[in-house]
C-alpha cells in the first residue's frame, strides 16, 4: 500500500515559495515609502512655512520634466507601465524609476503643486520589484505576480490599509474581473509592506466616523437614506468620470501646445499660480488631507459641518487636473479623496442627512469609479472608518464605479466585462476606447 500526500502540502510549499519571493518586495517597497511619507511630511511643512516657494513651481516643473525627458526612459508612464508589463511583459520597469517619481513628487509637494502620493509608493514599488526579479532571475508568470506584489506593498503601506492594497492589486488590472491567481503573494506583500512602513515610525491618519452607540455591530438599513446614498453615487460616478476626463484632455492639450515636454509644467505651473491668486486661497494645493495655515478646507475638514464649500470638489479637479496633466508627479488617489469627501459634504447638506457620513461615502466612492476599483474600495472605507456602514460603502461604491463609464485615471486598465453590456469593448484598453472616439459605451447618459 502506497502512501499519498494531501494536497495541502503542495499549497504549503507555494506559500512558502511566495513568502520567500514576496516579502524581500516588501520590506523594500515599505520602507520606501516610509522614507517617502517621511520626506512627503517634511517637504510640505517647508511649503507651509515658506509660502513663496509657490513661485518656484515652474522653475521644479522645468526640473522634473527635464529629467524624465533625458533619464526617464519608459517612467514618464507611470503606473499605466507597469499594468503594461503585468499584461504584456517586454522591456521591463526601469530601475531609475524610483527615485525620479520620489524625487518629482516631492518637488511637486514643496513648490506647492496640487498631487497625491498613490502613485509615487506604486511606482516605487512596481520599480523595486522588477529590479529584484532580474537580481533573481525568476521566470515570466513569476515577474508577473512579483510586479503585483510591488505595486501591494506600496498602495498597502502608503495608506496603512494592507486589505485594500491587495484587492487593489488584483482588481485594477482588468475592469470587471479580479485576478485571484496573485491572491497569496499579494496579501504577504500588502502586509508586510503595511507592517515595514509602520516599523519605521510612520502613522497614517485617523479617520473617525461617529456612529450611535445602540446600534451594534453596523448600522441599520434605511430605505429613505439607502435611496439617498444611491443618488449621491451617481454623482459620485460622474465626479470620476469628470476628474478623469478633465486629466486626459488636458494632457492631450499640452502636447499639442507645448511640443517640448520639459516645458509642459512650468506653463502648468503657472496656471496653477493663477488660479491661487484668482480665488485667493492655497486650499487647493498638496495633498489637501489637513488645511494650510490659515485655510479652510480639507480632507479632514469635510467630515465637520461648513468644512466644504458647495464647489470645493470642482476647484481641487482643477488643480489636480492641471498639475498632473502638465507633468508634475505625485498621484491622484489623494485628490479624489478630497473631491469625494467634499462633494459628499455638499451632498450630505442638500440631502439634510449626516455630512461626516455623505463625505466618507464619497471619500471611497470617487476612488471606486475613477480607478474602476469598487471592491478594494469598499474594503478601504471599512479599514479607515470602520464596517458600521459598511453595506452603504459598497452602494455607494459600486454605483459610482458603474456610472463613471468606461473612463479612468489608468488608461492602461483592460475592460474583462463591460459595464454597459455592450461585448464590442471587452478585451481593449481605455486607451484604446479613447483612440477611436468616444461611443455611447464610455460616457455617463
Amino acid at each position: 500500500m502506497f502512501l499519498s500526500f494531501p494536497s495541502w502540502t503542495t499549497d504549503v510549499t507555494r506559500l512558502l515559495y511566495w513568502a520567500a519571493l514576496s516579502v524581500p518586495v516588501s520590506l523594500l517597497a515599505g520602507s520606501a515609502t516610509a522614507f517617502f511619507l517621511w520626506s512627503l511630511d517634511e517637504v510640505t511643512k517647508l511649503h507651509w512655512q515658506y509660502p513663496w516657494l509657490l513661485w518656484l513651481l515652474p522653475v521644479g516643473g522645468v526640473i522634473v520634466g527635464f529629467l524624465y525627458h533625458h533619464l526617464g526612459e519608459e517612467s514618464d508612464r507611470g503606473n499605466n507601465l507597469l499594468l503594461d508589463e503585468i499584461h504584456q511583459p517586454s522591456a521591463g520597469v526601469p530601475t531609475i524609476m524610483c527615485p525620479l517619481v520620489l524625487l518629482g513628487t516631492l518637488l511637486t509637494h514643496l513648490l506647492g503643486g496640487s498631487a497625491g502620493r498613490e502613485g509615487t509608493a506604486v511606482q516605487m514599488g512596481g520599480s523595486l520589484a522588477d529590479m529584484l526579479v532580474r537580481l533573481l532571475n525568476v521566470g515570466r508568470e513569476n515577474r508577473r505576480l512579483i510586479l503585483m506584489c510591488g505595486m501591494a506593498a506600496g498602495f498597502g503601506a502608503v495608506f496603512g490599509t494592507p486589505l485594500t492594497g491587495a484587492i487593489f492589486a488584483m482588481e485594477v488590472l482588468v475592469i470587471g474581473r479580479v485576478q485571484y491567481d496573485a491572491v497569496i503573494p499579494v496579501l504577504i506583500a500588502s502586509v508586510v509592506g503595511d507592517a515595514t512602513c509602520s516599523a519605521w515610525g510612520i502613522h497614517h491618519t485617523d479617520y473617525h466616523l461617529d456612529v450611535a452607540a445602540n446600534w451594534g455591530s453596523h448600522a441599520p438599513l434605511e430605505a429613505l437614506l439607502l435611496g439617498k446614498v444611491v443618488l449621491a453615487a451617481i454623482a459620485f460616478g460622474f465626479g470620476s468620470w469628470f476628474f478623469s476626463e478633465a486629466t486626459h484632455s488636458l494632457q492631450r492639450v499640452f502636447a499639442r501646445l507645448v511640443p517640448y515636454t520639459p516645458l509642459r509644467p512650468a506653463i502648468g505651473a503657472v496656471i496653477v499660480i493663477a488660479l491661487v491668486y484668482i480665488l485667493g486661497t492655497r486650499d487647493y494645493l498638496g495633498l489637501g488631507v489637513e488645511p494650510p495655515p490659515g485655510g479652510h478646507v480639507s480632507v479632514i475638514t469635510s467630515f465637520e459641518e461648513g468644512g466644504a464649500t458647495p464647489l470645493s470638489w470642482l476647484w481641487k479637479t482643477i488643480f489636480t487636473a492641471v498639475t498632473l496633466s502638465s507633468g508634475f508627479k505625485g498621484g491622484e488617489v489623494t485628490p479624489l479623496f478630497f473631491i469625494g469627501s467634499t462633494m459628499g459634504n455638499a451632498l450630505g447638506h442638500l440631502m439634510h442627512e449626516p455630512v461626516a457620513l455623505f463625505a466618507a461615502l464619497g471619500f471611497i466612492a470617487v476612488f471606486a469609479g475613477a480607478a474602476n476599483t469598487p471592491l478594494a474600495s469598499t474594503v478601504m472605507g471599512i479599514e479607515l472608518f470602520g464596517a458600521h456602514y459598511a453595506v452603504y460603502f459598497a452602494v455607494a461604491c459600486f454605483v459610482s464605479y458603474q456610472f463613471s463609464g468606461h473612463t479612468g485615471i489608468y488608461l492602461s486598465q483592460r475592460i474583462g466585462i463591460s459595464k454597459m453590456g455592450r461585448e464590442h469593448v471587452a478585451g481593449k484598453t481605455l486607451r484604446e476606447l479613447k483612440s477611436v472616439g468616444p461611443t455611447k459605451t464610455d460616457s455617463i447618459q
